[in-house]
Parts: C-alpha cells; sequence; structure tokens
C-alpha cells in the first residue's frame, strides 16, 4: 500500500511513501503524517493512497514513520477543494493546504489547554474526621456541579489545599481537563428571537432555501440581510447541518459574532488573525469535532472544516478584502461558491453593491437573485447632498477645507441633538506627505519610493506599504532649510481639526493605527454604541457593515481619493464605498442625512452613488468594460516580477512579455507590454507586471506554466501569477 504525500515545504509535487502494515488500517487520506525525508523528518498530507507508486516501475520506498493525528484535517470534499484551487491559481498544493488551516493548529507545540477541574463524588464517605466546613465546601462543589479549582477556590474563597484536602477524604475528584480558550469570554451574549420578516425578507428567504445555484441577495443598506442569513442557517441547523458566514473585515467580526452567538449561542465559532494562537487552536478543534456548527470569519474562515455543510454565507461579496495577496491568491468568495457545489450546500452571496463579476452571472442565469430595496425597520434611506469643495478652499471657516460649512452646521446640529455622526475618510496618518517648505523635496521611503506619511501622535514618518519609519529630520537633505509644509488630510489631522472646531465634541478615530491592540476594533465600536463618543471618524473600516441607531449623520470627507487610482475597477470601488458608508445613517427611528464633499461632484460616478441608481452605473460601466474586453467579459491576471535589482526586474519583464506575446491569440490571450506596476518599489524590491486577459482562466494558466517551465527565473528574481486580481497597483 502507498500513499502519496503533501510534504510541508512548497516543492509543489507529490511524494510516495510505503505505508507498513501495522498503519494500513487506520491510514486516512487527509490526515497529518510524519514521513522520512533527506535527513531530516518531515511532516505532510495524506492526499492520495494507491496499491502501487506512481510511474509504473517498482521502487524501493521509504516507510511512513507515523500518523500524527488519526483524525484527518481534510475531508475528502475539503480536499477536492484544494486540488481544484491549487490548479485555478496555478500555486503550489502545500501553500493551499497551509492557507487552509490555522498555522497555530499545525504548530508541532500546539495542544489544548488543560486546567484542574474538581468534580463532585456522588455518596461521598462521611465517616469521621470530615468538619463542617470541609462538608459544607463539598456541598458547595455538588451544588454547582464541579468547576475548574481557581475559579471554585476563587468563588468559595477556599484555598487549593483545601481542595486536595476534599480529594483525600473521597469528598472530590481532581482531575486535569481541557479548557477552551474562548475568544467571546467577558462578553456579555444577550439570547435573542428570530424577527417577523416583512413581505421582502421572507421572499428572500424562500429563494434561498430554494435555490439550486448561488443567490445574489441584493439589499439595500438596512434591508435586513442579516435577519435573512440568521433565519437561513437556523433552517440549516434544524436540518443537521452546518453554515460558514464570512465577512471582508476583521472590524466587523465582533459585532458580527454578537449577533450571531445571540441567536445561536455556543453552537458559533469564530476564526480570524486577531485571535490567539490558543483561541484559534480551540475553535478550529470544536469546529471539527462538531461542537461548533455556525463558524464566523473573514476569508480563511471558508476552509473551516464544517461537517454536513448546508450553506455559506458571504456578506459584501464585492469587497476586495475577500481575495489573497499572497500565495495562494485566492478569492474566498470564489472558493464558497465552488465549495458549495462540491458539498451541495448553498452559497447567498449578500451585498448592497455587488461587483460586476456578480451581477454578470445573475444576467447570464448562473445566478439566482433576490431583492430587497426597501429598510427594514422604520428608517428611510437618507438623502445625499453633495458639497463642491472648490467653493470651500479660501473659507477659513471650514477646518481648513477639511471640512465644509455645511458639513461642520450638520455636525453642530447632531451634537445639540445628543445624536451621533460618523465621519469617513481613507486615508490614515497625520497628512500624505511631508515636504520641505522651499524646495518642494518630499520626504520618502527608501525601500518603496513612496511618500511617507506623517503621523502626528508618534511624531514619526511611516511608510504604509512596507511599515517602515523614519524620524523627522531636522533639516532638509536637498536645501538645508529647516521649514516644512505637510499636505494632504489624513484621519489624525482631521481628528485634530474637528477638536479645534468642537472643542467638546467627544470624538473616536479607527484606523490602522488605532486598532492595532487586541480586542482594540470591538473596544472602540462598543464605546460608540454606548454612546460614550458623539462621532466616529475612520477609514473604511467604519463603511460597512455597522448598525448604529442613534447615527442620523454621515459625511465622506474626500469622495474623489479612490477615483484616481490607475486601475480599471476605481469606478465600481468609488460607488460601492460611498453607497456602503452613506448606509450607515438613519437606520432606526431617527431620519438620517449623507454629505459627500467632492472637488468634482459631477463625476457621474459620484452622481450615481448620490442618487442610489446601481443599475444605471453598472449598466454604463459594464458596456465601457465589454469595449475594452476588461473582466467580467474575461479572465485576468498579473504576472508579476521584482527584483532588488532594477535593471534586473526590468530585463526579466521585457523577456516574459516578448515570449508571452509569441503566444497572443491562442485561445483568445492578449498579452499587455511589459510596464513598472503603479507601486513601482516595495519593501526594497522593483516591481513590474504584464496583464493577461482570456476568455477563460484555464488559457492564462496553461500560458504561465509555460513560461514558468521555460525561462525559470534567476536567484534574485520573484515571478508569480495573480489569477484574477484585484490589485493592479
Amino acid at each position: 500500500m502507498v500513499v502519496r504525500v503533501a510534504i510541508d515545504l512548497a516543492l509543489d509535487r507529490l511524494f510516495d511513501y510505503e505505508v507498513p502494515e501495522a498503519l494500513e488500517r487506520k491510514l486516512a487520506v487527509g490526515q497529518l503524517l510524519s514521513v522520512p525525508f533527506g535527513r531530516r523528518e518531515a511532516r505532510g498530507f495524506a492526499i492520495e493512497v494507491a496499491g502501487a507508486a506512481a510511474g509504473g516501475a517498482p521502487r524501493t520506498l521509504k516507510p511512513v514513520t507515523g500518523i500524527v493525528d488519526e483524525t484527518p484535517f481534510f475531508s475528502p470534499s475539503l480536499l477536492e477543494l484544494v486540488k481544484k484551487v491549487a490548479a485555478y491559481t496555478a500555486s503550489p498544493l502545500e501553500s493551499v493546504l497551509r492557507a487552509a488551516l490555522p498555522a497555530a493548529v499545525l504548530h508541532k507545540n500546539a495542544r489544548a489547554k488543560e486546567q484542574l477541574f474538581v468534580e463532585p463524588v456522588e455518596n461521598g464517605p462521611a465517616g469521621e474526621g470530615v468538619t463542617s466546613r470541609q462538608r459544607w465546601l463539598a456541598e458547595q462543589v455538588a451544588r454547582l456541579d464541579g468547576g475548574w479549582l481557581s475559579q471554585l477556590c476563587a468563588e468559595l474563597k477556599t484555598a487549593p489545599g483545601s481542595m486536595r484536602t476534599l480529594e483525600r477524604l473521597g469528598l472530590v475528584r481532581i482531575a486535569a481537563r481541557a479548557r477552551r480558550r474562548d475568544p467571546l469570554a467577558g462578553r456579555k451574549v444577550l439570547p435573542t428571537r428570530p424577527l417577523p420578516l416583512n413581505e421582502e425578507q421572507s421572499a428572500a428567504l424562500a429563494v434561498v432555501k430554494s435555490a439550486s445555484s448561488p443567490v445574489l441577495l441584493f439589499g439595500v443598506t438596512g434591508s435586513g440581510k442579516t435577519e435573512v442569513y440568521l433565519q437561513a442557517i437556523a433552517a440549516e441547523l434544524a436540518a443537521g447541518r452546518g453554515a460558514i458566514v464570512l465577512v471582508p473585515e476583521i472590524s466587523l467580526t465582533p459585532q458580527t459574532v454578537q449577533r450571531f452567538a445571540s441567536r445561536f449561542g455556543g453552537r458559533v465559532a469564530v476564526l480570524h488573525s486577531a485571535l490567539s494562537d490558543g483561541e484559534r487552536y480551540d475553535e478550529w478543534h470544536r469546529i471539527r469535532a462538531g461542537e461548533a456548527r455556525v463558524v464566523v470569519g473573514p476569508r480563511g474562515a471558508v476552509w473551516a472544516p464544517v461537517a454536513d455543510l448546508g450553506l455559506i454565507v458571504v456578506d459584501e461579496e464585492h469587497e476586495p478584502s475577500y481575495k489573497q495577496e499572497d500565495v495562494p491568491r485566492y478569492s474566498a468568495r470564489d472558493v464558497a461558491v465552488l465549495r458549495g457545489a462540491l458539498e451541495g450546500a448553498r452559497v447567498v452571496l449578500g451585498f448592497a453593491t455587488p461587483s460586476l463579476e456578480s451581477w454578470m452571472n445573475v444576467r447570464r442565469g448562473k445566478y439566482a437573485m433576490a431583492a430587497m430595496r426597501r429598510r427594514a425597520g422604520a428608517g428611510a434611506l437618507p438623502p445625499v447632498g453633495l458639497v463642491d469643495m472648490r467653493e470651500e478652499r479660501a473659507s477659513a471657516t471650514s477646518g481648513g477645507a477639511i471640512f465644509s460649512r455645511a458639513l461642520l452646521d450638520a455636525v453642530r446640529l447632531r451634537l445639540e441633538r445628543g445624536e451621533q455622526t460618523i465621519l469617513f475618510l481613507n486615508r490614515r496618518g497625520y497628512s500624505r506627505s511631508f515636504a520641505c517648505a522651499v524646495c518642494g523635496a518630499v520626504a520618502e521611503c527608501p525601500d518603496c519610493g513612496v511618500a511617507y506619511t506623517y503621523h502626528r501622535a508618534d511624531r514619526c514618518l511611516r511608510c504604509h506599504v512596507c511599515g517602515g519609519w523614519a524620524e523627522l529630520p531636522a533639516a532638509c537633505p536637498k536645501c538645508g532649510a529647516t521649514s516644512f509644509d505637510c499636505r494632504g488630510i489624513g484621519t489624525q489631522r482631521a481628528e485634530a481639526a474637528l477638536g479645534k472646531c468642537f472643542p467638546r465634541a467627544r470624538i473616536l478615530r479607527m484606523d490602522a493605527d488605532s486598532t492595532s491592540r487586541r480586542h482594540s476594533h470591538d473596544d472602540i465600536l462598543s464605546a460608540f454604541r454606548r454612546g460614550e463618543a458623539d462621532v466616529l471618524l475612520g477609514t473604511q473600516m467604519i463603511a460597512k457593515g455597522l448598525d448604529f441607531p442613534n447615527v442620523t449623520l454621515v459625511g465622506v470627507l474626500n469622495a474623489d481619493a479612490s477615483l484616481n487610482l490607475p486601475d480599471f475597477r476605481a469606478a465600481e470601488r468609488t460607488y460601492q464605498l460611498l453607497a456602503q458608508v452613506s448606509g450607515r445613517a438613519g437606520r432606526a427611528e431617527l431620519p438620517g442625512e449623507v454629505l459627500v464633499q467632492s472637488y468634482d461632484p459631477e463625476v457621474p460616478t459620484i452622481r450615481a452613488a448620490a442618487v442610489g441608481d446601481f443599475e444605471r452605473f453598472a449598466a454604463d460601466e459594464l458596456k465601457a468594460r465589454e469595449a475594452a474586453f476588461l473582466p467580467p467579459f474575461c479572465h485576468l491576471a498579473v504576472v508579476g516580477l521584482k527584483s532588488k535589482d532594477l535593471r534586473l526586474a526590468g530585463a526579466w519583464a521585457g523577456m516574459y512579455a516578448a515570449s508571452l506575446g509569441k503566444l497572443e491569440g491562442r485561445d483568445g490571450l492578449v498579452v499587455s507590454d511589459a510596464m513598472p506596476s503603479a507601486l513601482e518599489k516595495a519593501d526594497g524590491w522593483y516591481r513590474w507586471q504584464i496583464v493577461l486577459r482570456a476568455p477563460s482562466a484555464s488559457a492564462i494558466v496553461r500560458a504561465w506554466r509555460w513560461i514558468a517551465s521555460a525561462r525559470p527565473v534567476p536567484k534574485g528574481v520573484r515571478a508569480h501569477l495573480d489569477m484574477d486580481a484585484v490589485n493592479l497597483m
């Protein structure tokens, strides 16, 4: 008997091992095995089991050393999913296997946390020598049905030694037990009941329950999509099946988990990178053991080992954060659709502003659609006002052109009423750049060639690409001048300006800098929900999925920021972001208002977002995409090459483009010229790219595998393929 194993190295091949007779009955596909590899002991997953080695000719094989865990880490369907994702993205199988498991689960020293548990002994001895105090302690342990030693000692105001004495007297038993590290520990979760559905919600739920293809759930912000998700999941749980709920941002996870835990209690597990290693280990094993049947988390949760999977929900399906930027470069949304097909699970893609790819899948009949065009509660969609910031530049009363007079007046009115405001600015830091006031030289990161962002909170310059930082210069290195200008606006600068305009306002800032601590996302949002702040100012973290009944004003400080990016999706993403953040206002009884500040409010994308006319926007955008042969009318991939030697990166990119150009036209393949990436240098690497387009992904993968095999890059150059790329920077 032979097993084919994927070793814990990204070698993109399987290795054959003989299965010792003693292990034949125990070994199964998906298990983690220990095998000899060269001079070391390696670990790898059993991928296939066969009667003989691949290749036909008999050969001597090394034997499997042992089975690390007899319970498979991957079910047959999950293993098939891993293979398909590896093939589609042209990634090594081992890299997809690693992506599908939390690192904490695979760590050699990972194990459950054990603590001492005190268990009562029924009908224990009541002989002489038992004091009244000891008898009382034993009665309390029995009343509480046992408990963890440390907690019992604290609650009963006794010492561990006293409990050990009870054990010697035969009144209790003390033994080590695995204790779950609970991500929700200390959080108060109040149970909720299903809410009555309106007509649109009921119709949407019926579509979800009966659909044989993925369902695009098109619901305006506040239309009650989450309640539809909850009731669809409840139906799956009642039928003995499980569910996965994907959210685009870690910042949304605490609020989402709270809502699902309120409905489904201990059957909910959470998986995301902000958990401790121990929490991730315990949550994953709870899922594998079937103790948790509903999993909530960002893109990595799509791989959760939920048995009898009945439903996968992808909330805000259009979000680019569902795409992994490192190998394997997969889209969690697309993996969810594929997993649903493999496991016979229903898939719901929820959105208020869909991706054009999913929108086209509805038009082509691949997806079913359910629409909810009205808000579920009392609040109506808020009116959106456009403010032309060109008229505000010279105003000394507008916070230095950060805030328009209209927005300041609107914020002041909410402060007087005791209502709350959300202000959105998708740039963190204090200012976009730090420049010499005399010669105009801009401080740049030496490793990335991009302008440093000035962070006033810790008085330093930070690179938002590689994370590097530098101290503020005492003088300009080019001309020696000692005066500097801060150009552009970041959340720190907006916070400072807002504080000057409203000294008594309580302001919370939410961006990557203010949420670096563990649980900081949840802490900030919880404080705002409790009314401990008047204004929440933040980046895209606050733009989606949040529901605060007292928020009646949303202000967008720079609606043009994302429109000018060198990306064909710039208009689509701008529309989506504006529609999402606008939906945070007026979600309860109080009416809402949205003010969008723009330096070019006549841009069609901004005007379409202001009136909520997605279908008109989509029609115009799709027409332009079709004419240019861009997604969703083709598959688009980026071949990326990088080197720390500028000439080497450019030379190999040119060579790849010339070679791939010879394949142009085959299977409809279109090959661009080699060009420096928009972000030409990052973390010390010079970056070039070639864009490939074709009607099918397989045509692109064939071209990539050919060039990677025919012209392997030398040492000092790295090359990769990003299939269905969402980031062209």
